[in-house]
C-alpha cells in the first residue's frame, strides 16, 4: 500500500472517541504517541496511533528548553491547533502546560481554549487526589480529561528532577488512590510514568479505565512514546524506557551534509531541478537588449 493509499484510508476511517479508547481495556493494547505539528500529525496518523498527544515536551524536543516548565498555553494552542490539521483519525489531546491548571477557573479557561482554539478533542493534566476538582469541572464541562500520574515532569522541582516514582510499596499505595480519585473525578484515562512494573500492574487491576504506560513496563493498557525519542530526532538525553525505532537524525544530518556538498560543488541543482523556456520565448527573450547599470 502506497502513503497515498493508507492517507486515503485514514481519511475515510472513523474518527477514535473517547469512549472507543476506554472500550480497548482489556481488548488491545493503545497505540499513543506524541506529535507537535502538521507533518508529524499527519505520519502518526497515518501509521496508526489511536491517540496523539501534544505533549508539553514541546518545550524540550521543538523549543529548546532544558525541562517542560516554560512553554506557554498559546504555543501549546499554537502547535495543537496544526497537528489537528494533520491527524484526521487519531484521538487529539492537548497536554496542560505548568500552572494553567492551578485552580478550577484555570483549568476551564486553559480547556475551553484548547478545544475552541486548538481543536482538541480531550486534554491531559498532570497530577492525582490534588488535581481531582479540576478533572471533575472539565469532564463536566464536557471537556473529556486524560490523566497523568507516577513522574509528573512539571513537578520535578518538587521530585529533584526526573526520578523514577513509586518504587516503595507505600509510593505504590499513593498512587494507586491517585488514580482511583482521577478515575472518580471523569478521566478517561490515565498516563502512568516511570514507575516499577509490579506498581503499574497494581494500578491497571484497580481502575476500570485504560492506564497507557511511558517506563511502566508492558503491563498497562497501551503505550506512549515521546516522537522525537522513537525516532531518534533528540540526543540530549534518552530515557532508560525508550527504544529508538529509527535514527533519523542522524539520517537528517547526513543529507543535509550532502546537500551542502552538492550545492558548493555546484552540482545541485542539476538539470532535473531546473526550469527552462521555452523555444520561443527564449528567442524573443534573446532580442532583448539590456541596459547594464555602471558600477
Amino acid at each position: 500500500m502506497t502513503d497515498t493509499k493508507k492517507r486515503t484510508s485514514v481519511d475515510k476511517a472513523a474518527p477514535v472517541t473517547v469512549p472507543g479508547i476506554q472500550a480497548m481495556k482489556g481488548t488491545r493494547k493503545i497505540c499513543c504517541i506524541t506529535a507537535y505539528d502538521y507533518s508529524s500529525g499527519i505520519i502518526a496518523d497515518t501509521a496508526g496511533m489511536d491517540l496523539i498527544l501534544v505533549g508539553d515536551s514541546l518545550a524540550m524536543v521543538v523549543l529548546g528548553h532544558e525541562d517542560t516548565l516554560s512553554v506557554t498555553v498559546d504555543e501549546m494552542i499554537h502547535h495543537i491547533r496544526a497537528t489537528s490539521r494533520g491527524a484526521k483519525r487519531a484521538l487529539v489531546v492537548g497536554d496542560m502546560p505548568f500552572m494553567s491548571y492551578c485552580t478550577v477557573d484555570r483549568a476551564l479557561e486553559t480547556g475551553r481554549r484548547f478545544i475552541a482554539e486548538g481543536h482538541a478533542r480531550a486534554v491531559k493534566l498532570e497530577g492525582g487526589a490534588p488535581v481531582a476538582p479540576q478533572i471533575k469541572a472539565l469532564t463536566e464541562a464536557g471537556i473529556p480529561v486524560m490523566a497523568h500520574v507516577g513522574l509528573t515532569p512539571q513537578h520535578i522541582a518538587k521530585f529533584g528532577g526526573f526520578k523514577a516514582q513509586g518504587k516503595s510499596a507505600e509510593a505504590t499505595k499513593t498512587l494507586i488512590k491517585d488514580a482511583q480519585a482521577v478515575e472518580a473525578a471523569g478521566a478517561f484515562c490515565v498516563v502512568l510514568e516511570a514507575i516499577p512494573v509490579e506498581a503499574a500492574e497494581l494500578i491497571t487491576e484497580a481502575v476500570s479505565i485504560p492506564t497507557i504506560g511511558i517506563g511502566a513496563g508492558n503491563v498497562t493498557d497501551g503505550q506512549i512514546l515521546v516522537y522525537h525519542d522513537t525516532l531518534g530526532l533528540f540526543d540530549r538525553f534518552t530515557p532508560k524506557f525508550v527504544r529508538r525505532f529509527a535514527e533519523l537524525g542522524e539520517a537528517a544530518g547526513s543529507a543535509l551534509t550532502r546537500y551542502c556538498e552538492d550545492v558548493r560543488r555546484g552540482t545541485f541543482p542539476g538539470d532535473k531541478n531546473t526550469l527552462y523556456m521555452p523555444d520561443d520565448q527564449l528567442t524573443q527573450l534573446r532580442k532583448i537588449k539590456i541596459k547594464h547599470k555602471k558600477k
